[in-house]
């Protein structure tokens, strides 16, 4: 497929301004040339040109936002004066000239790095060979360290639960010891009843038995008298 066919694919319903980034990897420049982009792509920030027969890069428009070109298998890009059009990127921080022919050449990455100030990773490592930051690797790194961190998160929940259980027991058997405190301290109600009852009937019959005595002694009296 031709780049310019394949770059209209891309846009999928949307205009150049409204792309930030575009994968044109694998199809094919009719004369080594870009093709398909203009400067309406003013919102690009990344393009891949992976494998795409580029001779050359003289056709690449300003890009003003562009951060990152993977230029990677154009072996046909041999020489500084193909990638000289760079130089307009004033944006551009990665660049990937993977198995392109230029790597071949004599001091390579200080002449690139020299002509393009701008690049800061140059197929992925800096001027002191200090490797980019790969997003990636670092979404994984923050993956690990939530797992790690969820360890100790993980032992104190369970701490939790088995002082929880513990208070679970514990609170069962002050309860039981409540309910059971609560049972005797009516069996002694009940037992000061009964004999609060009991004196009562005591003193009822105490008083029954001094009245009629009571009556026997005013019967005697009366007897006497006669």
């Amino acid at each position: 497929m031709e780049m310019k066919k394949r770059i209209s694919l891309e846009l999928r319903n949307r205009t150049p301004a409204q792309v930030a980034e575009l994968v044109v990897d694998n199809c094919r420049s009719s004369d080594g040339e870009v093709e398909g982009l203009s400067d309406d792509f003013k919102e690009l920030e990344f393009l891949s040109m992976v494998n795409v027969g580029l001779t050359s890069l003289a056709k690449l428009p300003s890009l003003p936002k562009l951060r990152k070109l993977e230029l990677s298998d154009n072996n046909k890009i041999k020489e500084l004066s193909n990638v000289e059009a760079l130089q307009n990127l004033k944006n551009l921080r990665s660049l990937d000239l993977f198995n392109c022919e230029i790597t071949t050449l004599e001091e390579y990455r200080e002449s690139i790095f020299e002509l393009l100030p701008q690049v800061t990773y140059l197929d992925g490592f800096d001027q002191e060979d200090n490797e980019a930051p790969d997003s990636d690797a670092d979404d994984d790194d923050d993956d690990e360290d939530g797992e790690d961190g969820a360890g100790p998160t993980g032992d104190y929940d369970d701490e939790d639960e088995e002082e929880e259980e513990e208070g679970s027991e514990g609170g069962e058997v002050g309860l039981s010891y409540l309910m059971k405190e609560g049972i005797q301290d009516e069996e002694d109600d009940d037992d000061y009843v009964e004999e609060e009852e009991e004196d009562e009937r005591a003193r009822a019959q105490g008083e029954k038995r001094k009245r009629e005595a009571e009556d026997e002694g005013e019967d005697d009296d009366d007897d006497d008298d006669d």
